[in-house]
C-alpha cells in the first residue's frame, strides 16, 4: 500500500476552527470518553464477575460494551490531543489502523444487535426452548461470527481505501479518518472503490436490520397472543434496553443518510459521526444499566462488597 502513494501523512479538518471552543470541545469530549470507559469496561467487567450474569443475554451484552470502547477509543483519543495541542496530523499508517479499527468494531457491533434480536426473540416466543435454542455453544458461536465478520470487512474496507493514490490534497474534511472523506481526497479513480464500499456497507446494514426486524415481527405477534398486561409487561422488559439501543444507533444513521440533499452536508456528516463515535457508546451501558433490573442488583452487590472490603481493611 506504501508505493501506491506520495502522501505519509494525512491533516485531518477536526470539527470546528473556531480557538474559542477548542477547550470546552476537550473538556466535553474527555467527559464523555471517561464515561464510555468507566460504563462500557464497568458493565462487561460486571458481567464477567456476577454469575448471576452469566446468561446469553449478557453475554452479547458484554461483548456490545467492549465494541463500544473499541470504535470510541479508536477515534476519541486523537480529537481530544487536536484539541488541546492543535495538532491535527496524522500519519498514512495510523490512518489506515484508525478506519480499520473504526470500521471493525462499528460492524461487529451491529452483527451483535441482530445476535441480540435473535436471543431476544427466542426468549419471548419460545421460552420453554430458550435453553435449548440458545445454548453456550450457539452464542460463542455467534459471537466468533459477529468477530469474523466485521474484521473481514474492515480488512476489505482498508485495503479498498488505501490501495488508491493520494496526491490531490492532504486534508480530509472530517475529525478521523472515514471512507468517504478518505475517498474524496483520493487522485485515483475511486468508482470502484466507492462501489465496493457501498456494497459490502449496505450488505452488512441490509442483513442486520432484516434479522432485527423479523426478530421483532415474532416477539410483537407473540405478544399480542398475550391477554394480560403482566405478560406484556414482562415482554417489554425483556426488550426495551435493546430497543433502544438499535432505534439510537439506526437512528442517527438514517439521520444521516436519509435527509435531502439540499440539507445533506460534511457538517451534518460529523455531527452524526459525533453520534456514532463517541456519545452512542456513552448512552449503550446507561440504557441497560439504567433500564435493567439485573445489572443494577448485580452493581449494588459489587458496591456493597467493595465499601465491605474497604471497612475490613481499615
Amino acid at each position: 500500500m506504501g508505493n501506491s502513494t506520495v502522501v505519509t501523512e494525512f491533516i485531518l479538518a477536526g470539527i470546528t476552527d473556531d480557538p474559542q471552543l477548542q477547550v470546552p470541545l476537550f473538556l466535553m469530549f474527555t467527559l464523555i470518553y471517561l464515561l464510555t470507559l468507566v460504563g462500557s469496561l464497568g458493565v462487561a467487567t460486571l458481567i464477567l464477575l456476577d454469575s448471576c450474569l452469566h446468561t446469553p443475554m449478557y453475554f452479547f451484552l458484554s461483548h456490545l460494551s467492549l465494541m463500544d470502547f473499541g470504535y470510541s477509543s479508536a477515534v476519541t483519543p486523537k480529537v481530544m490531543a487536536g484539541f488541546l495541542t492543535g495538532d491535527k496530523v496524522i500519519s498514512y499508517n495510523s490512518c489506515a489502523a484508525q478506519l480499520f479499527f473504526f470500521v471493525g468494531f462499528l460492524v461487529v457491533e451491529t452483527f451483535l444487535l441482530a445476535s441480540m434480536a435473535y436471543d431476544r426473540h427466542a426468549a419471548v416466543c419460545k421460552p420453554l426452548h430458550y435453553t435449548t435454542i440458545v445454548t453456550p455453544r450457539v452464542c460463542a458461536w455467534m459471537v466468533v461470527g459477529c468477530y469474523v465478520f466485521g474484521f473481514l470487512e474492515a480488512s476489505v474496507h482498508t485495503w479498498n481505501i488505501f490501495s488508491l493514490s493520494f496526491c490531490r490534497s492532504r486534508v480530509i474534511d472530517h475529525f478521523f479518518c472515514d471512507a468517504t472523506p478518505l475517498l474524496a481526497v483520493s487522485c485515483s479513480d475511486s468508482n470502484r472503490s466507492g462501489m465496493v464500499f457501498f456494497i459490502l456497507a449496505g450488505f452488512s446494514t441490509i442483513f442486520t436490520i432484516t434479522v432485527i426486524l423479523i426478530s421483532y415481527l415474532f416477539i410483537f405477534v407473540t405478544v399480542l397472543r398475550v391477554r394480560s398486561s403482566e405478560g406484556h409487561r414482562k415482554a417489554f422488559s425483556t426488550c426495551a434496553s435493546h430497543l433502544t439501543s438499535i432505534c439510537i444507533f439506526y437512528g442517527t444513521g438514517a439521520f444521516m443518510h436519509f435527509q435531502p440533499g439540499s440539507r445533506h452536508s460534511m457538517g451534518t456528516d460529523k455531527v452524526a459521526s459525533v453520534f456514532y463515535a463517541m456519545v452512542i457508546p456513552m448512552l449503550n451501558p446507561l440504557v441497560y444499566s439504567l433500564r435493567n433490573r439485573e445489572v443494577k442488583s448485580a452493581l449494588k452487590k459489587a458496591v456493597g462488597k467493595a465499601k465491605s472490603s474497604i471497612r475490613f481493611k481499615i
